[in-house]
């Protein structure tokens, strides 16, 4: 039986309110309501005056009116209990530990009052993700099936399973070298671990979010992930026999998958959330550029570079001949580049640079122009290169980055790794070598050649019948039966 054939079939997705949590959230449930579902997003009222503002042609504010098209994704908001001003990035480890206290309850309170036990908006799902992963014991709590959209690559999924479960036996973590060896990986060294596995963490109450969230996978009948089977094949089959993983993905906005998604997808495709303003000036600066031409360098909305980086950095695209787009986030701008900021360091490179503070990032990576991207490979940007065909330098900083520069550079073959020296810091030579190499190096006509292949595959998985369509199409129809079957 097909969604759209019967009557609204309901669920939730739950994220706290991050940019790089709500956007593969919001990109599922495109996918979800495009196949028929009803599909509403709560997340926490620190989001509520920013999502206000933007113009979401597809996104409701309010599950009430019925009147909707089916796919537009509606909005309900509950406490995390602080204060919408509460610096909650700068108080990370105290944010995590008031959300886990404090959004169970909000939650349960949300759910009973959106959909009520008697009438014709039933919920049959609810989405969360592992960050917050008392979601589970909340539809647990309240009878409603659990999935979980895994929002990092499956071989982390795998990697951190069979470390929290002790499935695996890992060496001691505090050592200067050692190797982990787990079935459909890769070889993992220190340096490709995620951070907070590692004793350096500094904050400690993620890994007791991890920890509770592999303890209490009974309580979650689907776990989701934002990959493609083409491209994490062995790790997925690793965990077939133990605890599965569905990829899904790649879960990114339809212009870099060009028109692999069917009409209904694009329809929504205004739902992108992003924090900055949106000026599209890079667009036009891209617009007059050479093909594959320029260098692209973004470290998301977290990241921030050191002055004395930020000055290398500068300093290395000063002596490249490469034209660049560089994204410095807000208040950032003087970040090292000299006594002047970003004026003086831009002095007689106007026509080759341009600096800006927020980029829509899909359209630039897929833009004819760009030829390279250097990252920090947060997962969302490396699925966004890999879709878009990008090759990328990778400069991972913590939590997944690592594991996931050492999938691009050395499962995927599209792109290099810069390593900081001695003192921490990439010094303005191994900047430029880097990018040299993805540029015009030796080895740039292989990654490239990677990078195509890699970008056909993505478009391939999600377009009507591959592998990640099916997949979701499969758990659309199980929703369905379980909604049937009550």
């Amino acid at each position: 039986m097909a969604a759209e054939e019967g009557p609204e079939i309901h669920v939730l997705l739950v994220a706290f309110a991050a940019q790089g949590h709500m956007n593969p959230m919001l990109k599922f449930g495109k996918r979800l309501a495009s196949k028929g579902l009803t599909v509403t997003l709560a997340t926490t009222d620190a989001a509520r005056e920013r999502l206000s503002k933007l113009s979401f042609a597809h996104v409701s504010g309010t599950t009430t009116d019925r009147r909707r098209p089916r796919h537009e994704i509606r909005l309900e908001y509950f406490s995390d209990g602080m204060s919408p001003e509460f610096d909650r990035g700068t108080h990370m480890d105290y944010f995590f530990q008031q959300i886990g206290e404090h959004g169970p309850g909000n939650l349960a309170d949300l759910v009973r009052r959106v959909y009520p036990s008697r009438g014709r908006r039933r919920l049959r799902c609810i989405i969360n993700n592992p960050f917050v992963p008392w979601v589970a014991d909340v539809a647990a709590e309240l009878g409603i099936p659990c999935a979980m959209l895994w929002i990092q690559p499956c071989a982390l999924y795998a990697t951190y399973y069979r470390y929290y479960t002790g499935l695996n036996e890992f060496p001691p973590l505090d050592g200067d070298t050692f190797e982990v060896h787990l079935p459909g990986l890769p070889v993992l060294k220190k340096e490709d671990l995620p951070s907070f596995l590692l004793p350096s963490n500094p904050l400690p109450t993620i890994p007791k979010v991890l920890a509770q969230c592999f303890r209490d996978m009974e309580k979650v009948k689907w776990v989701l992930g934002n990959s493609f089977y083409e491209l994490e094949k062995t790790a997925v089959d690793s965990m077939q026999t133990v605890r599965p993983i569905v990829p899904v993905g790649p879960l990114v906005p339809p212009e870099i998958l060009g028109n692999e998604l069917d009409d209904a997808t694009n329809s929504t495709s205004t739902l992108m959330v992003d924090m900055w303003q949106p000026d599209e000036q890079c667009l036009r600066w891209l617009d007059r550029k050479p093909p594959a031409s320029v260098v692209y360098i973004s470290f998301g909305s977290v990241v921030v570079l050191s002055p004395k980086e930020a000055e290398n950095f500068a300093d290395a695209l000063r002596k490249s001949d490469f034209p660049f787009l560089w994204v410095i986030k807000p208040g950032q701008e003087d970040g090292g580049k000299h006594d002047g900021g970003v004026d003086d360091f831009m002095k007689g490179m106007e026509d080759r640079g341009l600096v800006v503070t927020w980029c829509p990032q899909a359209k630039v990576l897929s833009h004819p122009s760009v030829a390279c991207f250097v990252t920090h490979c947060g997962w969302n940007s490396t699925v966004e290169a890999v879709a878009a065909g990008v090759p990328a330098v990778a400069y991972p900083q913590w939590t997944d980055q690592p594991t996931n520069a050492k999938l691009l550079v050395d499962v995927l073959k599209m792109g290099v790794r810069m390593r900081a020296g001695p003192d921490g810091v990439v010094d303005r030579d191994e900047a430029e070598r880097c990018i040299g190499e993805v540029m015009t190096g030796p080895g740039s006509g292989e990654m490239k050649a990677a990078a195509v292949k890699w970008k056909e595959a993505a478009r391939a998985a999600v377009a009507h019948g591959g592998s990640s369509d099916r997949n979701i199409q499969t758990f659309v129809e199980e929703i369905v039966a379980t909604d049937s079957s009550s």
